[in-house]
């Protein structure tokens, strides 16, 4: 069997962004397959959860403010992406923004599969034992689900540990 060495292993990156200083530890790591791999294109993405209606002093939140909200965060996420994207320059890689709603993993793992992503970058906290138990983590859930190679990068800080 022979394998075909492929000229541009990497076309499209998929940066996932939280609007977090840890998210944007991973920028400076996509520099390089952009420059050794010839990436024609890099997405920043913001998945924004849904959120549920709460009960506030004894009354449930309208529709109307969920949908309020939900339309705040989005907009919000677009702001981030936008100003984040004209900071980020990749050599002749096209940067692109797109901000989706649903379970973040979920929806990072579809968006890479369904839009012919090569590799995902993502930020992990670096977190283990009772900690990752408890606040799960993004990272490993794409890692896990993902049919693309991921890229982790520890936030800076990370203290080594099993």
């Amino acid at each position: 069997m022979q394998f075909q060495k492929e000229d541009h292993m990497y076309k499209k990156i998929l940066v996932p962004l939280d609007g977090s200083k840890l998210a944007e530890c991973v920028l400076p790591h996509v520099q390089t397959p952009v420059q050794g791999c010839q990436v024609r294109d890099v997405v920043f993405m913001r998945v924004v959860e849904p959120i549920k209606a709460i009960v506030v002093a004894d009354a449930m939140m309208s529709a109307k403010d969920v949908e309020r909200i939900t339309a705040s965060m989005v907009s919000e996420a677009e702001i981030y992406l936008k100003s984040l994207g004209q900071g980020s320059k990749y050599g002749g890689a096209e940067v692109e923004s797109q901000v989706k709603m649903g379970n973040v993993a979920e929806t990072l793992v579809d968006y890479a599969t369904e839009n012919g992503v090569d590799l995902i970058v993502v930020a992990t906290h670096g977190r283990s034992g009772v900690s990752r138990w408890v606040w799960g983590s993004v990272a490993d859930r794409v890692l896990r689900a993902s049919c693309v190679p991921v890229l982790m990068v520890r936030a800076p800080g990370c203290v080594p540990g099993v």
